[in-house]
């Protein structure tokens, strides 16, 4: 059993970021609802907590809290943004709406002597993100950090391992975020750092081993990196037993399906492809909603494998590549759903399977990648763009048709062709194709045609991501080359919004 960090949500856009900034130094953390019970932390036992900021304001009726025994049971705690806040109004202090907010990079001077920033330079760039403010510490705590508009940007209870920040440690913006969260772990909470990939394949094989007892399983494998890890880990779990079942929805990029094909039919598993096509379009027919879109697909998906699974006789369970952001992304208790995943909470009923196999679904996209590696995947499935479970479905704004799939699809084969060559590309790039249509001139003829949006971002974590700046000749290439081969296009644009606010997808 690993140590354990709980990080405690109250609705907070950097939930995931925290976490996975725990499990970057080797301590394994896991999401749970802000308003756990002590008595339920008491028998998780974790060797500390971290609370997680929110939009909400501490001093509104309605606003989430912890349970107040948290602070008493010894367990080291570190309240980040609204954590921090919540921390210190449940304990006696103050917390107000101050005269004007505090947003991005500022600087902050810290105290050097606390455990938490030891090691750090005392003037250091923190991420704000805030109007509230701590403006009374409770007894016991004193300030250990300050920016020119924060006297209380960061405090401590020592005695008590009770720690507050204002700003955004789990961010790269924060320019020693990285060591604070380990200081956090390693001083205070007293972590050994026990957490390793390579052991988490040899529980998983065992886990799944007892689970399946000898009978065969059944993959969903798309192609993404998800499910082709998950079958690389169940085909070493239980060789011989592993049935790969393709379904070519149809919403895969150019040649994407053959490429899959080619990949694991030579793999020691069994894989059918089966093509859907038409069903799957005509599922879809005349619907624009994302959300619907998703849950059709999903709910497709799982028909799908109903029916092959009946073919196939004698397979009892399903195994997905379910992974643990989406599972945090489709919804908590203080968290909106950001987006439904097609196979988090859809299963229905009579689903024809008597159990589900999910060897991923505790881990971040990064840590499935490096575990694709250490399964000895090649590199282009492991290192393959990120790419939704419903496809280019989503990435077709309003409703999908088959030509606007290949107009999509035309433009997103020319946008990889000219960034795959980069020296420093991008770690996320496609085209979408937006329901905007525009006036244009090609030859002497007026158009009125379609507008593909080019998505390009840089992140290190993939739950928050700046643009990327892609230079302006290799942006009027693109342009050039998605206008003249595509006879349906008229224009692209290229989006230059960073997530939050907006997410990678564009629905």
């Amino acid at each position: 059993m690993n140590e354990l960090i709980l990080v405690l949500d109250f609705g907070g856009e950097y939930k995931e970021l925290i976490a996975r900034s725990v499990r970057g130094h080797s301590v394994y953390s896991e999401i749970r609802q802000g308003g756990i019970s002590a008595s339920e932390v008491k028998r998780l036992s974790p060797i500390g907590i971290i609370l997680t900021g929110g939009p909400s304001s501490v001093y509104s009726p309605d606003s989430p809290r912890c349970d107040k025994e948290l602070f008493s049971l010894g367990i080291p705690v570190l309240g980040i943004c609204y954590g921090m806040q919540m921390m210190c109004q449940m304990l006696g202090g103050e917390v107000r709406r101050g005269e004007r907010g505090e947003y991005g990079v500022v600087s902050a001077e810290l105290s050097t002597g606390s455990a938490l920033f030891k090691g750090i330079p005392k003037n250091s760039a923190v991420l704000m993100s805030h109007t509230d403010r701590v403006n009374k510490l409770p007894d016991g705590f004193a300030a250990i950090g300050k920016t020119d508009t924060c006297e209380n940007a960061a405090c401590e209870n020592a005695g008590a391992k009770l720690y507050g920040v204002q700003f955004h440690p789990e961010t790269g913006h924060t320019e020693h975020g990285r060591e604070a969260i380990k200081n956090f772990l390693y001083n205070i909470c007293g972590a050994s750092g026990d957490y390793k990939l390579d052991d988490y394949i040899d529980k998983q094989i065992n886990s799944i081993r007892q689970k399946v007892n000898g009978e065969k399983v059944l993959l969903a494998l798309s192609g993404g990196v998800d499910s082709a890890v998950c079958a690389a880990l169940l085909s070493k779990a239980i060789p011989g037993q592993l049935t790969c079942i393709f379904v070519d929805h149809g919403f895969m990029r150019q040649n994407e399906g053959d490429e899959i094909e080619a990949v694991f039919s030579k793999r020691k598993l069994r894989f059918i492809r089966v093509n859907a096509k038409d069903r799957f379009l005509s599922k879809i027919k005349g619907v624009s909603d994302p959300e619907s879109k998703r849950k059709i697909i999903g709910g497709e998906f799982i028909r799908v494998f109903e029916e092959e699974s009946a073919k196939l006789k004698n397979i009892p369970f399903l195994a997905q590549g379910t992974i643990y952001p989406d599972i945090v992304e489709s919804g908590g208790k203080h968290g909106a759903t950001i987006k439904s995943h097609h196979n988090v909470g859809g299963l229905p009923k009579n689903l024809a399977f008597t159990g589900v196999i999910e060897p991923l679904s505790s881990l971040f996209k990064d840590e499935v990648r490096v575990l694709g590696k250490k399964l000895g995947l090649p590199q282009t499935l492991v290192n393959r763009q990120p790419f939704p479970g419903p496809g280019l479905a989503i990435r077709v704004m309003g409703e999908v048709t088959a030509e606007k799939l290949e107009i999509l699809r035309g433009a997103d084969a020319i946008l990889r062709e000219e960034l795959d060559g980069m020296k420093r590309k991008p770690d996320q790039y496609f085209t979408v194709l937006t329901d905007t249509r525009t006036v244009g001139v090609k030859g002497d003829d007026r158009t009125y045609d379609s507008v593909i949006a080019v998505r390009a971002v840089l992140t290190g974590d993939f739950m928050t991501c700046d643009y990327a700046p892609l230079p302006h000749k290799i942006l009027g290439r693109i342009s050039s080359r998605i206008t003249s081969e595509m006879p349906s296009v008229s224009r692209v644009v290229y989006d230059i919004t960073s997530k939050p606010p907006a997410t990678v997808e564009w629905e």
